[in-house]
């Protein structure tokens, strides 16, 4: 399990994401780019180490992955909504799967996640990071 904090030595780089995705390559590349724009970015390739570092880091706003071993997306949002100190932190759930039943949605919806669908371009992503600490 590989985690880690960078940041870009800017005036705006106040604001931490933290993605969690279980893919290294998505994770990296998200991680680039937010960190283009200006963000502080934390990455987490497992919901587990995610849910650590979500702890430790108190990000701004989570970019997760919905379809990932052990603990998917949805599991990691509940887990993170039971917490009071992560309760009201924004969250998007990026997924390849544009099949999510209803009951899922709505789930995801009632716990006040953002879901967008791969592929994400830069702007997407960003617009969607920017979104969540807005």
């Amino acid at each position: 399990m590989i985690a880690s904090v960078e940041s870009v030595p800017t005036e705006s780089a106040i604001r931490t994401i933290l993605i969690v995705d279980d893919d290294r390559s998505v994770a990296e590349t998200f991680s680039r780019m937010l960190k283009l724009e200006g963000f502080r970015v934390a990455t987490a390739l497992s919901a587990e180490t995610g849910l650590e570092l979500a702890d430790t880091v108190q990000p701004d706003a989570i970019i997760l992955d919905m379809r990932m071993p052990i603990t998917n997306g949805l599991q990691f949002l509940r887990m993170v909504r039971s917490k009071p100190h992560l309760s009201s932190v924004p969250v998007g759930i990026v997924t390849g799967d544009y099949f999510l039943s209803e009951p899922i949605q709505h789930e995801l919806k009632s716990l006040g996640a953002a879901i967008r669908f791969k592929p994400l371009w830069l702007e997407d992503l960003v617009a969607l990071a920017r979104t969540l600490i807005s």
